[in-house]
């Protein structure tokens, strides 16, 4: 039996960017994948949100994903566009760009980092004992792995067979979903519930609300049709599909992340309607989360119990995407009475304060995760400062594309003796002279030092003192 340190099973943006994640911190990985290639039947994600672009530039790999996606104004709440161009980020826009683009350039890094993904199997279950877990594959073979995380999707088998429940409420729409060619052009803009646009390769792309909800078979090119006639009472001579699919507003989420040493992450965690295009990318930022937390423990350096984070962190930024995500189906109808309380909400949204307070939610650049009180950067994405050092300036994020925690000290050099933690976590000098600003929060005190976690969260703050320091550093990088 073929034993691995970690099992991912699904190779999609939550799998691949979590087995990265454990690559970079020196963790034997294997991905259990379905699909033959990393190539997509259909688009799903259509961009980035601003907080996972500053991830991907936080592992030095962001420049691959703007050259081929498209900057822009991407946020929006029931359809109320939100401008975050004003926001304290150096990424402060969404990126429109294809998941099928996303999971290629995605796929590509990981064969740099030689990642091994196993193709065409499925995880079908696990049994699992005190030192490790044994999967079952689709092909009546069998892996062992220390830890086993479940990536594979809203019906993942692997939180099935964990006996994890799947929490929320039913759907109330289904959307039918399509890429189409079409003999005249309609207008392309928001209605049916959905819209009409321009797709890649001059194909028209079509998501519409259908009446039939319960509805279990694959959607048709009929289907389609029906769907523009109910809108535009035409069907504009819809031809040759490139893919068509359908989704739901189902809302769901597991009311564990982790089961001995079983975890779930993405879908396999937690599904709900697209709108606001947040699925992906908070997926990826469990990943993220979950990835040096799982490579500690599994390496030794830090206790098991440090897996009780990943729960406590990411759960809730996951609860709030399904309430985000319900708010703005029950704004997005279009009955009279809804419509109304629409337009008074994109008059709300105008206002600096609540257009920064939901924008800054919708990107993810907001979430702070509970380390208790103190400074406002606790628990906090750290802002990308540009630093100046002894061996010249550096930004932050560069300091973390090896995913290695860093201690910013902007006091008096060699005012910290972290000797015990010499080798796990880098101790940098430096100085920064400009102003200290989060997002909707706006200007904070400058700090003495700060505690960056791998992850790009602040874990603890200094203010004139190491106070608590020592603490800290035991807490997130083992004794």
């Amino acid at each position: 039996m073929t034993e691995h340190s970690v099992v991912i099973a699904g190779g999609g943006p939550t799998g691949m960017m979590l087995a990265a994640e454990l690559t970079l911190a020196r963790t034997d990985v294997l991905i259990v994948e379905r699909r033959a290639s990393f190539k997509l039947e259909s688009s799903r994600s259509r961009g980035l949100h601003s907080r996972t672009i500053e991830v991907l530039d936080q592992r030095g790999v962001v420049d691959r994903f703007l050259a081929e996606g498209k900057a822009m104004q991407v946020q929006a709440f029931a359809g109320i566009p939100m401008d975050i161009s004003d926001f304290p980020t150096r990424h402060n826009y969404g990126m429109a760009l294809l998941q099928s683009h996303f999971e290629r350039i995605l796929a590509g890094w990981l064969d740099e980092l030689g990642v091994p993904i196993l193709r065409e199997r499925e995880v079908t279950g696990f049994t699992q004992d005190d030192s490790g877990v044994d999967v079952a594959l689709s092909d009546g073979t069998s892996l062992r792995a220390q830890y086993l995380v479940g990536c594979d999707g809203g019906r993942s088998a692997v939180r099935k067979a964990a006996g994890i429940d799947f929490a929320g409420w039913d759907p109330t729409t289904r959307w039918i979903i399509a890429e189409v060619e079409m003999e005249e052009v309609p207008e392309f803009g928001l209605r049916g519930g959905g819209g009409i646009g321009p797709a890649e390769d001059g194909r028209v792309g079509v998501t519409l609300i259908v009446p039939d909800l319960d509805r279990t078979d694959e959607p048709t090119l009929q289907d389609v049709r029906d769907a523009l006639i109910r809108v535009d009472g035409k069907d504009y001579g819809v031809h040759s599909p490139h893919w068509i699919s359908s989704f739901t507003d189902m809302t769901r989420q597991a009311v564990a992340y982790r089961s001995g040493r079983v975890l779930l992450a993405g879908d396999a965690a937690h599904v709900h309607a697209p709108i606001g295009g947040q699925g992906l990318n908070i997926g990826v930022q469990d990943a993220v989360n979950l990835g040096w937390k799982l490579a500690q423990v599994v390496n030794g350096t830090s206790p098991v119990s440090l897996l009780d984070t990943y729960q406590a962190e990411r759960h809730p930024v996951g609860a709030r995407v399904l309430q985000t995500t319900m708010a703005q189906r029950a704004v997005g109808a279009n009955d009279e009475r809804t419509v109304a309380l629409r337009g008074i909400l994109a008059e709300v949204l105008t206002m600096d304060q609540p257009r920064k307070h939901i924008a800054a939610m919708i990107s993810g650049l907001d979430v702070a995760y509970d380390l208790g009180g103190g400074h406002p950067l606790l628990g906090r994405r750290m802002p990308d400062l540009d630093l100046l050092t002894a061996d010249g300036p550096i930004s932050v994020f560069s300091l973390l594309h090896s995913a290695k925690p860093v201690l910013l000290n902007f006091g008096q050099a060699g005012g910290f003796d972290i000797a015990p933690w010499a080798e796990r976590v880098q101790l940098v000098d430096s100085s920064y002279a400009g102003m200290w600003e989060l997002p909707v929060i706006g200007e904070v005190t400058a700090p003495s030092a700060v505690l960056v976690r791998p992850d790009g969260h602040v874990a603890w703050v200094g203010e004139g003192t190491d106070a608590g320091l020592r603490d800290a550093l035991t807490t997130w990088f083992g004794p």
